[in-house]
């Protein structure tokens, strides 16, 4: 039963990242149709650094995700804490609501966005863009605070008050430094869910003020090359680099 357990592991690891390493491989192969044998080369990437358009919506995408992560995440921890610490009347309506937008698909969301912005006079843009993901980030930020606040003793804040420490200050230096692994895991939470959205970005983008995952959804309309690849890969890198920076200052399990 063991070793049926650890095969099937293996297969759903498989199944998972081989994808992940046959696209950056073939981003050093210099056929442009993938054609065997195998070609070292990285003319792809030179190609890369000559496509503008590629460069900029990659440039755009990480500009709009870290921005989205900022905002997300300072009034996703405002809201958490609000939710956490405070009683007030419509509390639960405002808790339950935070569900619908990670539950709802994203098309609609799109379409719903698209015609309020319209409405309201936003119109479309990179700042219709952020506005979007922002909106969409938001609840996940909430959720993933919100479950750090829970593990935090409260007593811990109200000792600090009672020895005459005023209540934002006991915040900021007993609570706050333990949430922040919760934070930051937010963070990078809503900056994955910035970059990787698609939808969204579709519906509200502009020519020439896209976002990497449309432009490279109408690249591929118009004829896949490998600089797709090249792109995705230094993303990819440069995500797994984030991720490991955050574990290493985490270190998750370790006791505060």
């Amino acid at each position: 039963m063991r070793s049926l357990a650890k095969a099937y592991l293996g297969a759903v690891l498989v199944f998972l990242y081989l994808p992940i390493a046959v696209m950056i491989a073939m981003g050093f192969n210099e056929s442009p149709l993938y054609a065997m044998p195998f070609t070292v080369s990285t003319v792809w990437y030179e190609a890369l650094a000559e496509n503008s358009r590629l460069i900029r919506a990659g440039w755009n995408s990480v500009f709009i995700a870290a921005i989205t992560a900022a905002i997300a995440t300072l009034l996703g921890t405002m809201a958490a804490v609000a939710l956490s610490r405070r009683t007030f009347r419509g509390k639960t309506l405002l808790q339950l609501l935070l569900l619908p937008p990670i539950a709802i698909p994203w098309l609609i969301t799109g379409t719903a966005m698209l015609v309020f912005f319209f409405w309201t006079g936003i119109g479309r843009g990179l700042h219709a863009i952020l506005i979007g993901h922002v909106a969409l980030a938001i609840p996940y930020v909430v959720l993933v605070v919100g479950t750090g606040l829970a593990t935090i003793r409260t007593d811990l804040e109200e000792a600090a008050m009672s020895l005459g420490s005023p209540p934002v200050s006991a915040f900021f230096r007993v609570t706050l430094p333990l949430l922040l692994p919760s934070i930051l895991g937010a963070a990078l939470f809503a900056f994955a869910v910035s970059l990787d959205q698609f939808v969204v970005s579709y519906f509200l983008a502009t020519p020439g003020s896209s976002t990497l995952p449309v432009e490279i959804y109408s690249a591929i309309r118009k004829g896949f090359t490998p600089e797709i690849n090249a792109i995705s890969t230094i993303l990819l890198l440069g995500s797994i680099a984030v991720i490991l920076a955050f574990a290493s200052f985490a270190r998750p399990g370790r006791r505060p």
